[in-house]
């Protein structure tokens, strides 16, 4: 387990991703000028009814947002771990660690679910997930999947590289803030753990494969069982 954790999350790997002071300059930029367009179409999105089709439209517009931010800012790496005495590419141990987290945060909602004085957080938790009962499981899948997918390709992926110092706080703050822009004290609290734990991903391999893999199996996962334990 400790081998585990130190090649997934602490060991950082050799790597030649350089910036010239030009691109990092027009990175930063770049990120800047897309979250400011990000917190618009967020903003949208909070005066929509959650559910419904303008909510979704909008979840998916903000998911195009992060991807495309990432992807004009410059060159994104997938990165590399170490395996023995060579590098590979990090996928079974990423799923691994996503599968641990689902693990910690199943523990936590059972445990909320019979805490009384949590009673409000609950109702909040359940009155989010009536609205999935309306929309096909297939949609939401989708969608989760999608912006998965897009935060990371933003957050550990162009805005991580745009960051000098401190990469992995800043990061986790910037992914913090604009969960609770969504006012969900629930996801917001998860922002901060699974920011963490990307972030440090992000830092020891170089690149986004390993926090898209792991945020994919941890949201993919909770989406199933979160109804299961709230409602």
């Amino acid at each position: 387990m400790r081998e585990f954790v130190r090649r997934s999350l602490w060991e950082v790997v050799p790597r030649d991703h350089q910036q010239t002071p030009t691109a990092l300059r027009r990175r930063q930029l770049v990120t800047i000028g897309f979250v400011l367009v990000g917190a618009v179409v967020l903003g949208f999105s909070l005066r929509t009814d959650p559910g419904s089709s303008d909510f979704y439209l909008a979840t998916l517009v903000l998911a195009a947002v992060w991807a495309v931010g990432a992807f004009t800012s410059g060159p994104l790496h997938l990165g590399r771990i170490s395996r023995g005495e060579g590098l590979r590419r990090p996928v079974l141990s990423p799923i691994l660690l996503g599968v641990l987290l689902v693990a910690v945060f199943t523990v936590g909602a059972l445990v909320i679910r019979e805490v009384s004085l949590a009673d409000p957080l609950v109702r909040q938790i359940r009155s989010v997930l009536r609205y999935t009962e309306q929309t096909p499981i297939a949609l939401l899948v989708f969608v989760t999947a999608l912006n998965g997918i897009a935060e990371e390709l933003f957050f550990r992926g162009a805005a991580f590289a745009a960051v000098t110092r401190h990469p992995v706080t800043v990061t986790t703050v910037a992914y913090t803030v604009a969960t609770l822009a969504t006012g969900n004290v629930m996801l917001s609290f998860a922002a901060v753990l699974l920011g963490v734990v990307v972030g440090l991903q992000r830092r020891a391999s170089g690149g986004i494969l390993a926090p898209i893999l792991t945020h994919l199996t941890w949201s993919l996962s909770m989406l199933f069982l979160l109804p299961l334990i709230y409602l």
